[in-house]
């Protein structure tokens, strides 16, 4: 499948039934923070509380397989089990022991079965391995799929169409779905800029390198952004020459406590990590953002 604006734009008219169209907040106090014109896209009120919602349903709508199985932290494996719920299909989420309780919860509410694994991606991928020689069914990937990438790229179209001018779209880049769908959705009309945690900083290593880096060790808060960049992802986001802003911990968690502050809604620390970014480079011009999750505890 091609990675094209027809193809994001194709893939927006088919899952326009099953997902929302996210508002875009304003916040004056955050425009001082940073010294600029803010506009934040909120996925953390799209379905299941993020935007992967969008690829899986993109993927999963084009499958002909009556199980779909994946393996994820969380948000991917609640959208795939959302789609799957609403399309029609079984899932099954392989999710590694030290995901988030919220996150599992989510997926477990929209009726998708679970199955343990390790931390580590080598971890996930063997179970997954197992599940799908177990099950049959099609494997719908957390990031590193063609289908999944066009479906994430809706939501920087519908950014740019929504705010009409944006200088910059900054946001957080785990295995870099949203970042390669963001590129391919916006071309030259905007610069895109990705943000990683320096604990979880493969994609800033191998990019700047030219060669992907393996994951680093699950250890960051931003537990979206722990796994390593996708091979597709990589060769996008690698062509593009996609720079990526590292961020400490305290700097991601003081973000996300802003941001919520402000904003008055739920934000991810993976969310955050954008944001955290955004306070340190201070860029200029109107400068996107997009709010990647909210599913938090409260």
């Amino acid at each position: 499948m091609g990675l094209g604006i027809a193809a994001v734009e194709a893939a927006a008219e088919r899952i326009r039934p099953w997902v929302h169209r996210t508002p875009v907040l304003t916040s004056a106090s955050l425009d001082e923070v940073v010294g600029t014109t803010l506009y934040f896209k909120c996925e953390n009120l799209q379905k299941t509380g993020a935007f992967k919602a969008r690829g899986a349903v993109n993927a999963v709508a084009q499958s002909d397989a009556d199980v779909v199985v994946t393996h994820s932290s969380g948000n991917h494996g609640a959208a795939l089990a959302y789609a799957a719920q609403t399309l029609g299909k079984r899932a099954i989420v392989v999710v590694p022991e030290d995901a988030s309780p919220i996150k599992v919860a989510n997926i477990t509410r929209y009726g998708a079965q679970i199955v343990r694994s390790g931390p580590t991606l080598e971890s996930r991928e063997a179970v997954l391995g197992e599940v799908l020689a177990g099950s049959g069914g099609d494997v719908v990937p957390p990031y590193d799929d063609a289908c999944v990438v066009l479906g994430q790229g809706t939501a920087a179209l519908e950014f740019m169409r929504d705010v009409g001018h944006l200088d910059s779209l900054w946001l957080p880049v785990g295995g870099g779905g949203l970042a390669a769908g963001a590129v391919v959705a916006v071309g030259d009309a905007v610069r895109v800029v990705g943000a990683e945690p320096a604990l979880a900083g493969d994609a800033a290593a191998g990019l700047a390198a030219g060669v992907r880096q393996p994951q680093m060790p699950p250890h960051t808060v931003a537990d979206g952004l722990r796994t390593s960049l996708g091979a597709l992802n990589f060769e996008v986001l690698h062509g593009y020459g996609l720079h990526v802003e590292l961020v400490d911990e305290d700097e991601i968690i003081e973000a996300q406590q802003l941001m919520m502050s402000c904003l008055k809604v739920l934000v991810e620390p993976s969310s955050a990590v954008a944001f955290a970014a955004l306070r340190k480079a201070r860029p200029s011009g109107d400068v996107g953002m997009i709010v990647t999750g909210g599913n938090v505890a409260v």
